[in-house]
């Protein structure tokens, strides 16, 4: 800083010195040469450290001086030679003064341009072919560190410690043969951070094509890479969940599906062993809960193997369904739940209904699903509510012929505002439950074309009703 005042006024001096020996020696010495023309060197000196206007200044005095000198030489006399003399010496300056003035216009040109370039935010340098800065931007300083002084004259490479996506030779390649190339580059800064960059280079080439030199600019995108990598590591440990997630609902849907027929298997057995049990056993009977154990154990493995069809995409085993015979089926299999809470049930299964194509096993645990949510609700309420109905009908639409299947309860019912939210999964309304029952439900209706709704019932209690598409068509078309 205390070197820059001393260098301003230092030049000058200089010029003032060399034109007052100038002076002096074109007006006292007996040389027969154009002295006055070692002017120009004043004014090559002047046009580093002068404006435009000082520049000017300086090429009037020193015309003056040369005139001045001519005119006490020869004042008395006339000299050709001389006259010449002061004329080239004159011209001399003039021209060295219009050169200096177009250089300094491009200069000032050139020093424009550079500053826009320091007004954008990104690194810029200019290095040649060998890879030696010759130019570093404000916005350079700014990201590395280090200032133009210390920055220009050094190989851009090895002061940056650049690290490449590829091999340098295949970058140069590229940019030798397109004049740009565009990648990301690791670079160190000065106080040994490093930074990613978006780094984008062009060529500049001599009259000739050959090529000069390169532009870089370079713009810091490393809190974008941490922003990614955040990303990636959130979008990893999201997956994760989402994985647990699906465990946790395929472990709920296992342990739902299979407890119905091993709850069977259970009161059967207790069954049996009451009819062993007696002094006079009833082998009869002990059979039968026998037989009935096992056809629920064929039951739970018949659930196992469609829920490992489903988790294999498997195509669903469609097959006719005579609805009235399900229902009976799965009675069986209210008889505990439906004892122990004083249930009463009452079936209105109509005649002659037509045949649906689906799986008896997913459509079994619907109407057993339905059924028992019906009478665990009803354990709370007085006796004479405790009612099941369960009912079975067909429903002519204009499009198709529906088989719709009934199941109504006295319990406490759901609010208004809650059902919507019944056959979503994970949302119970029981204190126990795992939310996974109707929305399984749900699925396996949609499956196979139909449509399942929930109710409540003004006096209290809830009404399901299940529609599944027949495989006749509406009464009106049948033949």
């Amino acid at each position: 800083m205390n070197d820059r005042p001393s260098n301003r006024w230092l030049m000058p001096a200089i010029a003032a010195l060399l034109a007052a020996a100038i002076f002096a020696i074109d007006t006292f010495s007996s040389l027969d040469m154009a002295i006055a023309v070692l002017y120009v060197v004043v004014v090559l000196l002047s046009a580093s450290t002068s404006d435009r206007r000082g520049l000017l200044v300086v090429a009037g005095f020193c015309v003056a001086l040369a005139v001045f000198s001519y005119v006490i030489m020869h004042s008395d006399d006339y000299d050709l030679a001389a006259t010449m003399r002061c004329l080239v010496s004159l011209a001399a300056i003039t021209v060295t003064t219009l050169l200096c003035l177009d250089n300094q216009y491009a200069t000032q040109s050139l020093r424009s341009q550079a500053a826009l370039l320091d007004l954008t935010h990104d690194a810029i340098f200019v290095r040649d072919i060998g890879g030696t800065i010759t130019y570093w931007s404000l916005g350079a300083e700014r990201l590395y560190g280090w200032t133009p002084a210390e920055a220009v004259g050094q190989n851009a490479i090895a002061l940056l410690n650049t690290v490449f996506p590829v091999p340098l030779t295949n970058i140069r390649a590229e940019l030798f043969e397109t004049g740009r190339w565009e990648g990301e580059l690791l670079h160190t800064c000065r106080d040994g951070r490093q930074v990613t960059v978006m780094s984008r280079w062009s060529l500049q080439r001599d009259e000739r094509g050959r090529p000069l030199a390169a532009m870089e600019t370079n713009s810091d995108i490393s809190g974008r890479k941490h922003a990614e990598d955040a990303l990636h590591q959130t979008r990893a440990e999201l997956a994760h969940v989402t994985r647990v997630t699906t465990l946790g609902e395929l472990t709920a849907s296992i342990a739902h599906e299979v407890n119905q027929p091993l709850a069977a298997v259970v009161t059967n057995g207790e069954a049996c062993l009451r009819w062993l049990g007696r002094a006079a056993p009833d082998i009869g009977e002990a059979r039968a809960s026998v037989e009935r154990m096992i056809a629920n154990g064929r039951r739970a493995s018949e659930v196992v193997a469609r829920l490992r069809a489903l988790a294999r995409r498997d195509e669903q085993d469609q097959a006719p369904v005579h609805v009235n015979e399900m229902i009976d089926e799965i009675l069986p299999l209210l008889e505990r739940e439906r004892l122990m809470h004083a249930v009463t049930l009452e079936l209105a299964l109509a005649e002659g209904l037509p045949v649906i194509l689906g799986d008896r096993v997913q459509l079994q645990q619907v109407v057993l699903n339905l059924a028992l949510n019906a009478v665990q609700a009803m354990a709370l309420v007085e006796e004479p509510r405790r009612r099941l109905t369960i009912l079975t009908r067909t429903e002519e639409r204009p499009d198709r012929r529906c088989l719709v299947i009934e199941i109504r309860d006295g319990g406490p019912g759901v609010p208004p505002e809650n059902l919507p939210k019944l056959f979503n999964a994970f949302y119970s309304t029981k204190k126990d439950g795992m939310g996974m029952g109707l929305s399984i439900s749900r699925s396996i209706v949609e499956a196979h074309g139909g449509r399942i709704a929930a109710d409540g019932i003004e006096q209290g209690g809830m009404l399901f009703t299940v529609s599944l598409p027949t495989s006749l068509p509406p009464k009106e078309h049948a033949s």
